[in-house]
């Protein structure tokens, strides 16, 4: 499988998100990250609904909508209707977590199961069957610039292995911590997906995938 590089919009210009999208499309972006921080589950607060809606009709390469919220079931169904096509949350966020995949696949969209550095791939094995995308926090969300931590690349590894033995078809993501330096640990263990923010939007990155 091709890997997907996927740029965070966490770590563009703000005020010139037009141009960060067409930085995206020249430079080899396959996916939009798009980091929605509610200011509870995590201390910071990004954007929401309105933006993710007006941004939709600039460019079509799919949004992957990252839902570092509480409740996810609430903003589901607000983001589907934005133009995601991708959501993910987080497995940490709810109980539900099944429910909240089947409220993403009844809007025809791919859902996504994200996991903080503390959680362990064993937490979230019954539902692995049901999910298109996993999601490895490779640092703790909430902020960009941070470095990776390593025992996370050991999950990515991991997740790898189970999809083989099992058969199951999601895809892996990392997400945190990964420039020039990183970039080839989470390749070579097996990440499908690869978020990259400052490093991306600084022309730091080397993207040869």
């Amino acid at each position: 499988m091709k890997k997907l590089l996927a740029p965070s919009l966490l770590s563009a210009d703000f005020s010139s998100l037009e141009n960060a999208i067409k930085k995206i499309e020249n430079d080899k972006g396959s996916v939009i990250h798009i980091d929605v921080m509610d200011g509870h589950f995590v201390p910071e607060i990004t954007y929401g609904e309105p933006v993710v809606r007006s941004i939709r009709k600039l460019t079509k390469l799919p949004f992957d909508v990252h839902l570092m919220v509480t409740n996810p079931e609430v903003q589901i169904p607000l983001f589907a209707d934005a133009g995601a096509d991708w959501i993910t949350f987080h497995w940490e966020a709810g109980v539900h977590v099944h429910r909240y995949i089947q409220m993403i696949h009844e809007r025809g969209l791919k859902a996504g199961v994200s996991i903080v550095p503390s959680t362990p791939v064993a937490a979230i094995e019954e539902i692995l069957q049901y999910a298109d995308l996993i999601l490895v926090m490779t640092v703790n969300p909430g902020w960009g610039n941070q470095t990776i931590i390593p025992s996370c690349v050991e999950k990515v590894k991991l997740l790898k292995k189970i999809r083989e033995e099992k058969g199951y078809s999601y895809m892996i993501s990392v997400d945190g911590g990964v420039n020039s330096k990183t970039l080839a640990s989470v390749a070579d263990a097996g990440a499908d997906v690869i978020v990259s923010g400052s490093a991306f939007f600084k022309d730091e990155l080397n993207w040869n995938y």
